[in-house]
């Protein structure tokens, strides 16, 4: 029998990336997104498509526990906004916090139930190299940095029970997320900095997910792999 992957965010960008890996590795994919126009993967009968916007954080619940029986969680849809600091209404700050916080913490919940009665799960948070060092969109930063800490919050909590939960930290990507994100100028200095002059492929993301969620080791949790060729190293 299959296994089930929820990927949220998995119909563009790394998360398409993750969906396609996990199809080729024979798993039932879930994939929730708002929108699946020209999505690659409309007809495969191995993908299950869930049309939900995460920032409603109150229909959660209800949305897991019609979903069934799952087995990996990885918590990929995020946002991030073209607006400085002082510009940012509260609106926006409100919408990025329930997207990039809140969200994942209510998926982790909700699923983490059935992963406590199997004594096993694994999940992977989809964080950002924007946790660790200053980046234009402040808010962007503070939500995936308040990511890195909910997965050690809830190794804590969940690994002495089975659970296995990581993240990862990826620079740049080629996305339509960055290459539209107005960052052109501090995308080629970190470019430079790297040590292969480009930046990640999001491929290269994806494959990093699937071995967190499939094959690493169960001391490997809590923790957050970086991804970014050395472009912070400096």
């Amino acid at each position: 029998m299959s296994k089930t992957v929820l990927i949220t965010g998995g119909n563009k960008g790394i998360g398409l990336a993750t969906t396609e890996l996990f199809l080729n590795e024979g798993y039932k994919v879930i994939v929730i997104g708002r929108d699946f126009t020209n999505f690659k993967f409309n007809n495969n009968e191995n993908v299950e498509k869930v049309q939900f916007d995460v920032s409603n954080i109150n229909e959660i619940p209800t949305l897991i526990e019609k979903l069934g029986d799952i087995d990996i969680l990885v918590n990929n849809a995020g946002i991030s906004n073209k607006v400085d600091y002082e510009n940012y209404s509260q609106e926006q700050v409100d919408r990025i916090l329930k997207i990039n916080i809140e969200a994942p913490v209510a998926f982790i919940r909700e699923i983490s139930k059935g992963f406590l009665a199997k004594g096993k799960g694994r999940i992977v948070n989809v964080a950002s190299q924007a946790a660790e060092v200053g980046h234009p969109d402040i808010w962007y930063g503070i939500t995936k940095a308040g990511l890195v800490n909910v997965t050690r919050s809830f190794a804590n909590l969940l690994g002495p029970k089975g659970i296995v939960i990581n993240a990862i930290a990826p620079g740049p990507v080629e996305t339509e997320m960055i290459l539209n994100s107005g960052h052109n100028e501090r995308f080629e200095r970190i470019k430079e900095r790297s040590y292969l002059k480009r930046i990640a492929k999001p491929i290269e993301v994806a494959k990093t997910i699937l071995w967190l969620a499939i094959e690493s080791p169960e001391y490997i949790n809590g923790e957050t792999i970086d991804i970014n060729n050395g472009a912070q190293s400096i």
